[in-house]
Protein backbone atom coordinates (compact mmCIF):
# COMPACT_ATOMS: atom_id res chain seq x y z
CA UNK A 1 0.00 0.00 0.00
CA UNK A 2 1.01 3.31 -0.41
CA UNK A 3 0.61 5.44 2.41
CA UNK A 4 -0.22 9.39 1.45
CA UNK A 5 0.44 10.71 4.88
CA UNK A 6 3.87 8.97 5.24
CA UNK A 7 7.64 10.00 3.50
CA UNK A 8 10.54 8.13 2.36
CA UNK A 9 10.50 4.49 2.66
CA UNK A 10 7.25 4.48 5.23
CA UNK A 11 5.74 5.42 2.34
CA UNK A 12 5.38 2.10 1.25
CA UNK A 13 3.92 -0.68 3.55
CA UNK A 14 2.94 -4.11 3.69
CA UNK A 15 -0.84 -4.24 3.23
CA UNK A 16 -1.16 -7.75 5.66
CA UNK A 17 1.11 -6.17 8.29
CA UNK A 18 1.33 -1.90 7.44
CA UNK A 19 5.19 -2.26 8.55
CA UNK A 20 6.92 0.19 6.48
CA UNK A 21 9.72 -1.05 3.45
CA UNK A 22 12.87 -1.21 4.88
CA UNK A 23 16.17 -3.00 3.53
CA UNK A 24 15.67 -5.50 5.74
CA UNK A 25 12.21 -5.87 4.81
CA UNK A 26 11.84 -7.20 1.04
CA UNK A 27 8.86 -6.21 -0.63
CA UNK A 28 6.80 -7.91 -3.80
CA UNK A 29 4.23 -5.19 -5.68
CA UNK A 30 0.91 -6.78 -6.86
CA UNK A 31 -1.35 -4.65 -8.89
CA UNK A 32 -2.55 -1.46 -8.46
CA UNK A 33 0.37 -0.64 -5.53
CA UNK A 34 -0.44 -3.50 -2.83
CA UNK A 35 2.73 -4.72 -1.14
CA UNK A 36 3.39 -7.99 0.46
CA UNK A 37 6.34 -8.26 2.54
CA UNK A 38 8.65 -10.96 2.92
CA UNK A 39 8.17 -11.80 6.35
CA UNK A 40 4.00 -12.04 5.83
CA UNK A 41 5.02 -14.14 2.69
CA UNK A 42 6.64 -16.91 4.96
CA UNK A 43 3.86 -17.06 6.88
CA UNK A 44 1.23 -17.15 4.10
CA UNK A 45 4.05 -19.92 1.81
CA UNK A 46 4.05 -21.96 4.98
CA UNK A 47 0.08 -22.12 5.60
CA UNK A 48 -1.07 -22.02 2.04
CA UNK A 49 1.71 -24.03 0.38
CA UNK A 50 3.19 -26.11 3.06
CA UNK A 51 0.72 -27.19 5.00
CA UNK A 52 -2.16 -27.02 2.44
CA UNK A 53 -4.14 -24.55 4.77
CA UNK A 54 -5.84 -21.20 4.03
CA UNK A 55 -9.29 -20.45 3.64
CA UNK A 56 -11.42 -19.73 0.54
CA UNK A 57 -12.32 -16.01 -0.30
CA UNK A 58 -15.22 -14.75 1.33
CA UNK A 59 -17.81 -14.35 -1.40
CA UNK A 60 -17.12 -10.57 -2.99
CA UNK A 61 -14.23 -10.80 -1.58
CA UNK A 62 -10.82 -10.41 -4.23
CA UNK A 63 -7.08 -11.19 -3.93
CA UNK A 64 -4.89 -8.01 -2.52
CA UNK A 65 -2.22 -8.55 -5.08
CA UNK A 66 -3.81 -9.44 -8.26
CA UNK A 67 -7.44 -8.53 -7.31
CA UNK A 68 -9.48 -11.35 -8.73
CA UNK A 69 -11.86 -13.79 -6.93
CA UNK A 70 -10.38 -16.69 -6.86
CA UNK A 71 -11.73 -20.33 -5.67
CA UNK A 72 -8.18 -21.70 -5.01
CA UNK A 73 -6.85 -21.66 -0.87
CA UNK A 74 -6.06 -18.27 0.14
CA UNK A 75 -3.74 -16.66 3.11
CA UNK A 76 -5.87 -14.38 5.51
CA UNK A 77 -3.78 -11.30 6.95
CA UNK A 78 -4.09 -12.12 10.90
CA UNK A 79 -3.06 -8.82 11.39
CA UNK A 80 -6.09 -6.81 8.99
CA UNK A 81 -9.20 -9.41 8.19
CA UNK A 82 -10.06 -8.18 5.69
CA UNK A 83 -6.78 -8.67 3.39
CA UNK A 84 -6.23 -12.07 1.72
CA UNK A 85 -3.73 -13.56 -0.94
CA UNK A 86 -4.17 -16.23 -2.77
CA UNK A 87 -1.94 -19.24 -3.64
CA UNK A 88 -1.06 -18.10 -7.23
CA UNK A 89 -0.14 -14.93 -5.80
CA UNK A 90 1.57 -16.06 -2.63
CA UNK A 91 3.53 -19.01 -5.18
CA UNK A 92 4.56 -16.07 -7.97
CA UNK A 93 5.25 -13.69 -5.11
CA UNK A 94 8.06 -16.22 -3.52
CA UNK A 95 9.46 -17.13 -7.01
CA UNK A 96 10.13 -13.38 -7.16
CA UNK A 97 11.76 -12.77 -3.89
CA UNK A 98 13.70 -16.08 -4.20
CA UNK A 99 15.18 -14.69 -7.64
CA UNK A 100 16.47 -11.67 -6.21
CA UNK A 101 19.57 -12.62 -4.20
CA UNK A 102 19.78 -9.18 -2.72
CA UNK A 103 16.18 -9.72 -0.72
CA UNK A 104 18.10 -12.17 1.68
CA UNK A 105 14.85 -14.36 1.47
CA UNK A 106 14.47 -17.90 1.01
CA UNK A 107 11.22 -20.26 0.93
CA UNK A 108 10.50 -21.95 3.79
CA UNK A 109 10.72 -25.38 4.15
CA UNK A 110 8.78 -28.53 6.00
Amino acid sequence: MHDESADGSEFFKCDFCRRPWAEDRPMVEGHRGSLICGQCLTVAFADVVLHSGGATLPAGTTCKLCLEERKEPCWQSPMHETEWACLRCIKQSAGVLTKDKESGWTRPVP
